[in-house]
């Protein structure tokens, strides 16, 4: 009999060459295996006819094969293939279909999954291009002709994702033999309370229901992943990724960290570098943190904002409270353009208080960096400011009791440890900042071990930002809105997507041929700078001074100035080929306007190819300003392995639930781990604890081994 920790080698049918190739999948035992779900099914209870379909539809026929040829063409060889039901009949076309001849002979039943579209030479009749397909009855090496007949029609019969030459049928019958071969009896993972609060059914039944559906089985509920058996599977996998995280997050409780001492002098300290009134939404951060600070054990919080809501000024307060204590403070930003912006901030606020702050990035030169060096270890830098240049092995801090990391995503989960542990002593508090707003459900996976502050309002004064879409051929509408926006006195940014034309896309605009172009005609008598990623820092630098100041009208650049950019004179912001851009980054560019009294506009303006995705992006940000709803629909478009890049962020290599759609279970799961944390008690005995705990030891490192702390 097998168990779920058999070796998948020892699996009917598999043997050790197999495994290598499963391997790949991540599939290495039983119940690795047996969590490889379908990715979609065809009912194949009542299959349609040919003459019930209809073109335009997504349909599951099956039929008996008439004739096959493959058709040399100049472009390409087209494999056709006519699959016939009476005299109704069905043609199927594959491009570079070489390698199906031979495969197919009259007389073969055959089930075809596909696109039906009506014949493109007009003589009636349809037709399906590039159909998935599944020849009846035919045997793989070994089997016995008819043998697995019952797996392939007159049911709901599962579809799994191909690998290598290990085809869906193939995937069918050997999770269908590793079922047969399964333990009567196999360990229940969650305790009996958490199986009746949430309504689940048994493990094995689940496995079962999952790959081999019964007939009655709701054949919407399994496409969408909704049965009682996808459930229960969900359910576990989430539970016990939020069990391992509350636990991470209990044991970081229970290490020693800094109990700061806040005191009227360090209130008064903070008072005095506020340059303005703060808002209730910055009041209560503030506390959280505050609260954190005081605590014996280190601090690992997130503060989330939108763009423009203030979050760097919590942050310097948050530094206040450290330094006040005789501690240093590490800030740590992902591109030198945003850390030098977090420097000229940190002087104008903190330097006049009399606080030495410090700026490290890999541009600053051997000398002067040697000199940084050893006010850091010194300690007579109080503030350091940096980008991943903090993580050199050379840079020794004397003390470190605060650590901010900002667009926290941008870094890997490596580094931010490595800055963490820069101290001798006792952990530095972590404060992790990001302009990205993250659903509360990525932020409970990503973050699970974080406690999370969100500033949602914005300073007073802000004006609301009005988006518009307009086609490149009403540019001339634009450029002479965006004169009238300079001759009432305000600034505007034209942002584009790359620095210098391409020699394959000639048609995407550029910003270096742009700038000459606007500053000699389109624009001509207004004062125009450059600003692209490709400039020295200090030419960066002295472009961003000249537009804070007022010297430039238009500020011509690329995506460098996503994050970090503060000129609240800037009004409009015109971006070119906004179809070429990611939401959350057409979002963090449309948020460096807003940020002064005049009211501010944000165009979009696209070239002539627009994809159905790229439409929905544009339509999103002429909708809504909220970044969490831009988040939310960024998430849903892209993925959250995209949003943030998987590894890169942490993401858990998740294998049945999908924390976009199974936010809810996921908020029940992080719920119901808490619950079980907290016995033993009268409804969790001590050894339901005990082995779930073991389930989660055993499963941690290979499931979810990315997920680390902040």
């Amino acid at each position: 009999m097998l168990q779920l920790g058999t070796q998948v080698q020892y699996v009917k049918g598999v043997g050790p060459r197999i495994a290598e190739m499963l391997a790949v999948k991540g599939i290495a035992t039983v119940e690795d295996l047996l969590y490889y779900l379908p990715f979609r099914y065809e009912d194949r209870n009542n299959p349609r006819t040919i003459a019930e379909l209809r073109p335009g539809e997504m349909a599951c026929v099956i039929a008996e094969v008439r004739t096959s040829m493959l058709m040399r063409t100049r472009r390409m060889p087209i494999f056709e293939m006519t699959a016939g039901h009476g005299r109704a009949a069905l043609k199927c076309l594959w491009f570079h279909g070489a390698y199906l001849e031979g495969r197919f002979q009259p007389g073969q039943m055959v089930a075809l999954y596909g696109k039906v579209e009506a014949n493109a030479h007009g003589r009636g009749g349809l037709q399906m291009i590039q159909p998935q397909f599944e020849i009846l009855g035919e045997a793989e090496p070994g089997e016995e002709p008819g043998e697995y007949h019952s797996l392939e029609i007159g049911r709901i019969v599962p579809i799994y994702e191909a690998t290598g030459k290990l085809t869906s049928r193939w995937f069918r019958r050997i999770i269908y033999r590793a079922l047969q071969d399964l333990a009567p009896e196999i360990p229940e993972a969650l305790p009996d309370a958490v199986l009746g609060h949430m309504s689940l059914i048994g493990r094995r039944e689940s496995f079962l229901a999952a790959h081999f559906p019964d007939p009655g089985e709701s054949f919407a509920d399994l496409q969408a992943q909704r049965t009682p058996a996808h459930l229960r599977l969900i359910f576990e996998e989430l539970f016990f990724l939020e069990l391992g995280l509350e636990l991470k997050r209990r044991k970081a409780r229970g290490r020693p960290g800094i109990a700061f001492v806040i005191g009227d002098r360090i209130r008064s300290a903070i008072k005095r570098i506020l340059p303005f009134h703060p808002t209730a939404a910055q009041k209560r951060v503030l506390r959280e943190i505050v609260d954190d600070m005081r605590h014996p054990s280190p601090m690992r919080r997130l503060l989330q904002g939108d763009v423009g809501s203030g979050k760097t000024i919590v942050a310097f307060e948050a530094a206040i409270i450290a330094i006040e204590n005789g501690f240093q403070v590490a800030l740590m930003a992902p591109t030198e353009i945003l850390a030098t912006q977090h420097y000229l901030s940190a002087r104008r606020i903190l330097e006049s208080a009399g606080y030495r702050i410090v700026l490290l990035t890999g541009s600053v030169e051997a000398a002067q960096k040697r000199e940084i060096h050893r006010h850091i270890a010194q300690g007579n830098a109080q503030l350091v400011i940096g980008t991943h240049a903090l993580l050199q092995e050379k840079v020794e801090f004397a003390d470190i009791g605060l650590v901010i990391v900002d667009e926290q995503h941008r870094f890997g989960v490596m580094q931010r440890m490595k800055l963490m542990r820069k101290n001798t002593g006792v952990e530095p508090d972590v404060l992790v900042m990001t302009a990205t707003p993250i659903p509360r459900t990525l932020a409970l996976t990503l973050y699970g071990d974080l406690d999370v502050s969100v500033i949602d309002e914005l300073p007073p004064g802000r004006t609301p930002i009005v988006t518009r879409r307009v086609p490149d051929e009403r540019s001339t509408e634009v450029w002479e809105f965006l004169r009238k926006i300079v001759a009432a006195g305000n600034q505007a940014y034209v942002v584009y997507p790359v620095i210098e034309e391409s020699e394959t896309d000639t048609e995407l605009k550029a910003a270096i041929k742009m700038y000459d172009e606007l500053r000699k005609k389109i624009l001509s008598g207004l004062r125009i700078g450059l600003l692209h990623g490709r400039m020295a820092a200090d030419d960066k630098d002295a472009v961003m001074r000249r537009f804070q100041k007022r010297e430039l009208d238009v500020l011509v650049s690329t995506t460098v100035i996503e994050v970090g950019v503060d000129v609240p004179n800037a009004s409009l912001m015109v971006i070119e080929h906004a179809e070429r851009f990611g939401l959350s980054q057409l979002h963090q560019l449309r948020g460096r306007i807003g940020r002064g009294s005049a009211k501010s506009y944000c165009i979009l303006m696209t070239g002539k190819k627009i994809t159905p995705e790229a439409d929905q992006r544009l339509d999103t940000m002429v909708q809504t300003s909220d970044g969490f709803v831009v988040a939310e629909r960024d998430l849903e478009l892209r993925g959250p392995g995209e949003f943030f890049g998987t590894r890169q962020a942490g993401m858990p290599d998740l294998r049945v639930a999908n924390i976009i759609r199974d936010r809810k279970i996921l908020e029940a799961a992080k719920r119901e781990a808490v619950f079980v944390l907290q016995g033993p008690n009268e409804q969790i005995s001590q050894e339901e604890q005990t082995r779930a705990l073991r389930h989660l030891q055993s499963h941690w490192n290979r499931r979810y081994g990315l997920v680390e702390v902040g």
